[in-house]
């Protein structure tokens, strides 16, 4: 699994569009400046995230973009999904029946990344734009404050 521009942008872009309020038309232009984004880039994305039904535009002065569902309705996993993002930490693409790395077989470590691809979809699945925008995301209970810990991994290494 890797997370490019594309998903972390579009989760961007929607929440910029969440903080304007509820009935606010955004432009592309304006979220390109505030969140130093690309124009050009935005407007690709957003051509996936009309498609998806995640956004409604209007056409004409004073147009733009806003929220089909609101924030509380807006799930990340299904941005992430509206722009090809992958969520699936496998290297094996095999599905049912099939096996990792084109043979019938699961790779050794197969079952160590669906759990991991599994954790990471509920984790967005059960995350909105409300809880990002409002500052509603709770600590890992386990690992309360990840930047430490990589910053004390790095120390020792």
């Amino acid at each position: 699994m890797k997370l490019s521009t594309k998903g972390r942008y579009a989760v961007t872009a929607l929440a910029d569009i969440a903080l304007q309020g509820p009935s606010a038309l955004v432009s592309l232009a304006d979220i390109a400046k505030r969140q130093d984004i690309s124009l050009a880039y935005l407007e690709q994305l957003f051509v996936k995230l009309r498609k998806a039904g995640l956004v409604e535009s209007v056409r004409g002065p004073g147009g733009g973009y806003r929220l089909a569902h609101g924030p509380e309705g807006t799930r990340i996993s299904a941005i992430m999904a509206a722009v090809d993002e992958r969520l699936n930490a496998m290297g094996c693409e095999g599905g049912q029946g099939d096996g990792c790395g084109g043979s019938k077989a699961m790779c050794l470590t197969h079952n160590l990344w669906e759990q991991l691809s599994s954790h990471v979809y509920v984790f967005l699945n059960q995350t909105t734009l409300a809880d990002v925008v409002g500052d509603r995301m709770a600590p890992c209970p386990a690992v309360p404050d990840f930047t430490a810990l990589l910053e004390e991994e790095g120390a020792r290494a």
